[in-house]
């Protein structure tokens, strides 16, 4: 599921079984992330839908790449594998206006 920042941050604040999940690769990662959140590389093919397959599936995932293409991806991979609640963040962390952790 799509959501706009707002939405996101919101639905994230008030979600007591939220998980946030960054599907950039390690060198993005290292520019900087939301704090608390873990991250598996979309790009890793195979390896991340193993890892992915190895997620909580009870829990809800907040998912975000650069701009929202690959997390939006990566939502859609989740839920094939049976994690319902996962939100895409639109627009990504480019577009984000919380804490970023460098």
């Amino acid at each position: 599921m799509n959501l706009s920042q707002e939405e996101w941050t919101e639905k994230l604040q008030a979600d007591e079984n939220a998980v946030i999940l960054d599907v950039r690769t390690e060198e993005e990662v290292e520019y900087g992330y939301i704090p608390g959140a873990i991250n598996i590389d979309i790009r890793l093919g195979q390896e991340f839908v193993e890892e992915v397959g190895k997620l909580d599936k009870s829990k809800n995932y907040y998912v975000y790449c650069r701009s929202g293409a690959r997390s939006a991806s990566a939502c859609s991979i989740m839920n094939q594998l049976g994690i319902e609640n996962a939100y895409n963040l639109m627009g990504g962390i480019l577009e984000w206006e919380g804490d970023i952790i460098e």
